[in-house]
C-alpha cells in the first residue's frame, strides 16, 4: 500500500501523511458481523476514570473470526479487502463454500480471489491458519493464540510479523515481534503471513482535530502541573521528572514495570 502526501494548502495539510486506501473496496460492511459500537469518554457517574479520552466519530464494530478452527477444511475465497476504523490492519471478506460470510484480519500480499482455508491440511500460504506443530521451522506468522481454542490474541496489528523457531515436546518456540521467544502450546493456531499494512507506522495525522475525530483527547506533561496534581509538577522554571519517573497515580512509569509474573516459565528470552 502506497503512502499518500498532501499540498500544503493549509498547515494541517502540509505535515499530513496518510496510506492510499484506493486498493481497498468500497462497500459498506456485512450488516450480519456489524454491530454500534458504544462511546466511552473515560467517565464514570461524571467524573473523569480514564483520562484523555472522549469525542469520537460513531463507528460501526467489525466482528473479526480470531478463531478459524470451526471451519477446518472448509474453503473460503477472498470476496472483498475492507478498511476496518476499529484496527490498525485491513480486513478481509471470506465467502465460504458452506454459504458463510466472515471477517479476519488481512494478511500483508492477499488478493481478492485468493482461496483461503485452515486446518493442519492447508498449504503454507498467506492467510491460511493451522496449529503451530504443523508449520515448518522459520514460518512467518501472525494472530497467535495463547491457549488452543480461546483465538487469536497477540501479534494482530499492522505490519506485525512472529517467526516460528522450532518445535519440542508439547511446546513450540516462537520469536515475537519484541525480541521475546516465547513458549506456545503447539496446539495452539496461528495465520501465517504478516499482518497488511506495514506503511502504517509512518502515518501522520497533521493536525490535533484528526485526533479528536478519534475520541483522543488533549494531554499535558506532568512537568507543566502544579505540584499537587502530579508527582512531577512544581518547581521553578522547566524543571525534568526527576530520578523516577511516575504516572499522575504515582506508579512508576519507566524501566521494568511488568507486574504479571505468571507465565515468566514460557519466557525463554527476555525482550530487548
Amino acid at each position: 500500500m502506497a503512502i499518500k502526501r498532501y499540498k500544503p494548502t493549509s498547515p494541517g495539510q502540509r505535515q499530513r501523511v496518510s496510506i492510499d486506501y484506493s486498493e481497498l473496496d468500497k462497500i459498506k460492511p456485512l450488516k450480519s458481523k456489524t454491530r454500534i459500537l458504544p462511546k466511552k469518554s473515560g467517565r464514570s457517574g461524571g467524573k473523569i476514570t480514564v483520562r484523555h479520552q472522549g469525542g469520537r466519530n460513531k463507528r460501526l464494530y467489525r466482528t473479526i473470526d480470531f478463531v478459524r478452527r470451526d471451519k477446518e477444511g472448509v474453503p473460503s475465497k477472498v470476496a472483498y479487502l475492507e478498511y476496518d476504523p476499529n484496527r490498525t490492519a485491513f480486513i478481509a471478506r471470506l465467502h465460504y463454500t458452506d454459504g458463510e460470510k466472515r471477517y479476519i484480519v488481512a494478511p500483508d500480499g492477499l488478493k481478492r480471489d485468493d482461496i483461503v482455508s485452515s486446518g493442519d491440511k492447508a498449504p503454507i500460504k498467506p492467510g491460511n491458519a493451522k496449529t503451530l506443530e504443523k508449520m515448518p521451522q522459520g514460518t512467518i506468522i501472525h494472530n497467535i493464540e495463547m491457549e488452543p481454542g480461546r483465538g487469536a490474541q497477540i501479534v494482530r496489528s499492522a505490519g506485525q510479523c512472529a517467526q516460528l523457531m522450532s518445535t519440542d515436546g508439547k511446546y513450540s518456540q516462537v520469536k515475537l515481534p519484541s525480541g521475546e521467544t516465547r513458549l506456545f502450546l503447539k496446539k495452539c493456531y496461528a495465520t501465517i503471513g504478516q499482518v497488511s499494512n506495514p506503511d502504517h507506522g509512518l502515518i501522520k495525522l497533521g493536525k490535533a482535530g484528526r485526533s479528536r475525530h478519534r475520541g483522543i483527547r488533549p494531554s499535558v506533561r506532568g512537568v507543566a502541573m502544579p505540584a499537587g496534581v502530579h508527582p512531577h509538577g512544581g518547581g521553578e522554571g522547566h524543571t525534568g521528572t526527576g530520578r523516577n519517573p511516575r504516572t499522575i497515580y504515582g506508579k512508576p512509569a519507566a524501566g521494568k514495570t511488568r507486574k504479571r509474573k505468571k507465565s515468566d516459565k514460557l519466557i525463554v528470552k527476555r525482550k530487548k
